[in-house]
């Protein structure tokens, strides 16, 4: 989005630039133009006073045109009276004089200045030619002032640069402004795009900004407001589930008084498992309902901590029994979509299995390691091996409820994984 607001005003910006700068452009070089004319039309007018003096014969006038050479830009020539032409003639030679004024009957003596005509411009040769006529005592003769078109638009482009200068420097201005007007605009969006994805991924405390431009702050706070929403949802959830499991216990109690009080010890043996695994799920669910409100619908924990202390807690019993338990983990953090929780009974399982159902003195070892998508964990042991259909719910040859690997599944299809079962070694693989 802020290179879209960047492109979009440094475009506009070009745009009202060049809409300007090409009609300055224009008039400076009219300007400069009329200018070159104007000084033009000056420098030939001296010279036509100095040639209209009688004083003045041509070999006076040829030396001072000699001397006005080097004086500034032109090439000027005069055309005599008597058609003699002086100096350097521009392309076509110099044309006749035009509506010179007459000069004046009282005596031969010309008193008062010459009379000089109006300049006449024309193009010729690639220039510009400025002829002006004047009345000398021998007859009208015409100067003529050639410039060329550099001459012409001399000084033009110091004047174009410096309008190119101020340009650039508009634009530069304008991309700094779009910069920290597109940096205004699209910051608070892009946090609140972030904290919308981090809500997204189960973390309840993210919050969006609600500085910036109103319409910016306006969706800051809905979303604000759409967690504190979903915050009060999960709560009451939770609640509610909670109160319902424990309402369930009481019932749950009698039921088993009256299981133990049956008379058929085998028959109530039976049912009184199935009493206990009730209970276990119903403890289950009270305490996934219990957990912290802040843990989000998608909560998340370190695999490596949880594996460590799960590992020191089984640590004791593995020694009592001879037993050795290796660890196999990474230094950096491992975070899986899974709570602590759900997380150590998963493994809290499938250790016991190795416990219970391995003879004293066999090693066992936890792995943990990272995957392109997760976290992939093996807990392996060198025993008998675990028989087939091990993994089915309530099925286990050893006199086990088989519920521990269930739990585990469970755990990993949470997290967006799945259990691995083979014959020495359980895999549990989890998302991050």
């Amino acid at each position: 989005m802020r290179r879209r607001i960047l492109f979009l005003s440094v475009g506009m910006t070009t745009l009202v630039v060049l809409a300007f700068a090409v009609p300055l452009v224009i008039l400076l070089r009219t300007t400069t133009a009329n200018e070159s004319k104007d000084k033009a039309r000056y420098r030939a007018e001296s010279v036509a006073y100095y040639v209209g003096d009688r004083d003045h014969t041509a070999d006076d006038i040829t030396a001072y045109l000699d001397g006005l050479s080097n004086d500034g830009p032109g090439n000027i020539s005069v055309l005599m009276p008597d058609g003699t032409t002086l100096g350097k003639p521009p392309p076509g030679g110099v044309p006749t004089p035009k509506d010179v004024p007459a000069g004046d009957d009282d005596g031969d003596d010309h008193k008062g200045p010459p009379k000089v005509g109006d300049a006449d411009y024309r193009n010729v040769g690639g220039g510009l030619a400025v002829d002006i006529g004047v009345d000398t005592p021998n007859g009208p003769a015409s100067i003529c002032l050639y410039l060329t078109d550099a001459e012409l638009y001399d000084g033009l482009v110091p004047r174009v640069l410096i309008l190119v200068g101020g340009s650039l420097l508009v634009l530069l201005l304008s991309i700094v402004g779009a910069e920290l007007v597109s940096r205004r605009l699209a910051r608070p969006l892009e946090e609140t795009a972030d904290t919308a994805a981090r809500l997204a991924r189960g973390d309840m405390d993210a919050r969006a900004p609600t500085t910036g431009p109103a319409e910016v702050a306006k969706v800051g706070a809905a979303l604000n407001g759409l967690a504190d929403r979903i915050d009060e949802v999960i709560a009451v959830e939770r609640e509610a589930v909670a109160d319902l499991s424990h309402r369930l216990r009481t019932p749950l109690t009698a039921l088993r008084l009256q299981v133990e009080a049956m008379p058929d010890r085998e028959r109530a043996e039976e049912l009184n498992t199935q009493v206990s695994s009730l209970e276990r799920t119903l403890t289950a669910v009270i305490s996934a309902a219990r957990r912290p409100q802040r843990e989000g619908r998608v909560p998340h924990c370190d695999a490596v901590e949880v594996t460590r202390q799960r590992a020191a807690f089984w640590e004791p019993l593995f020694e009592d029994q001879g037993r050795e338990l290796a660890l196999d983990l990474p230094d950096e953090p491992a975070m899986v979509r899974s709570s602590a929780e759900d997380l150590g009974a998963a493994l809290d399982a499938l250790v016991e299995n190795v416990v219970a159902h391995t003879p004293d003195g066999t090693p066992a070892r936890i792995t943990l390691a990272h995957t392109e998508t997760g976290v992939r964990i093996v807990v392996a042991d060198k025993g008998p091996g675990i028989p087939l259909g091990a993994g089915e719910r309530g099925r286990s040859d050893r006199g086990s409820t088989g519920l521990g690997l269930d739990i585990a599944r469970r755990c990993a299809e949470a997290a967006g994984g799945n259990l691995t079962l083979r014959r020495n070694e359980v895999e549990l693989t989890l998302r991050s």
